[in-house]
């Protein structure tokens, strides 16, 4: 479900599959674990291979959200499908989250 790399202070994640109540609690866990460590200032969800996400993995990415953001860090997505920009945009996640280009991910 979950692939990532640590540049730095950048930790980027790519999801695959669905993020839906079935793995919500699962993939919670592991991206904690991955930005436990406080150096890290940037959390970069890659959803290229995300093909279905619901509340609960809004509420997730809204978690990871507040971590980052109450130690001074920043989230951003990158590589949204339709169905995943709508709920990023109906949700309101689209005004706290960066929607990052493939340029921005990558630095």
């Amino acid at each position: 479900m979950l692939q990532s790399i640590r540049d730095g202070d950048s930790v980027i994640v790519r999801l695959a599959g669905e993020l839906d109540h079935y793995c919500a609690q699962s993939v919670r866990r592991e991206l904690d674990g991955l930005i436990a460590d406080r150096s890290v200032r940037w959390l970069v969800l890659d959803f290229s291979r995300l093909q279905f996400m619901d509340s609960s993995g809004i509420g997730v990415i809204l978690g990871r959200y507040r971590q980052m953001r109450d130690r001074g860090g920043q989230v951003g997505v990158t590589n949204m499908n339709s169905h995943i920009s709508r709920i990023f945009h109906m949700s309101g996640m689209d005004r706290v989250i960066r929607n990052l280009d493939r340029r921005e991910a990558a630095q």
